[in-house]
């Protein structure tokens, strides 16, 4: 897997110290923790996309979720249509800022075995994504 590669914002970029924010992509659909897997799904199903940002109700970015996390826990043994992301999202994270750089970045990635990774504020509110490309 490698990292996605994007345009840099700024033409002056080195390469070397490149940071999150020159790679990530727009935070695209969100939803929030209240909902169930089965709205997430069908979210995630009419905006065709592989993942969904999570969000609480103040608006501050709570995770990710992605189709296959949610078709596992739809298929589970104890699940219900009662279930709520909240409920099986866990703690919060992980996440990354823009100012962290490329290598850092990814290196948590594969460390974490994650495809995706959302990019907060300092205050928690969802920029963007970063996004391994396979």
């Amino acid at each position: 897997m490698t990292l996605v590669q994007m345009q840099p914002r700024s033409a002056n970029a080195n390469p070397v110290h490149r940071t999150v924010d020159d790679a990530m992509e727009a935070a695209g659909p969100q939803i929030c923790d209240d909902m169930t897997v089965e709205v997430a799904l069908s979210v995630m199903a009419s905006a065709r996309a592989g993942h969904l940002l999570v969000c609480d109700e103040d608006g501050l970015c709570t995770g990710l979720v992605t189709q296959p996390q949610l078709a596992a826990i739809r298929d589970s043994d104890a699940y219900t249509d009662r279930v709520r992301l909240r409920d099986v999202l866990g703690d919060r994270g992980p996440f990354t800022s823009p100012r962290t750089t490329m290598a850092e970045a990814e290196h948590a990635m594969r460390y974490r075995r994650l495809d995706a990774l959302p990019v907060v504020d300092e205050h928690g509110s969802a920029l963007g994504i970063l996004a391994l490309a396979r």
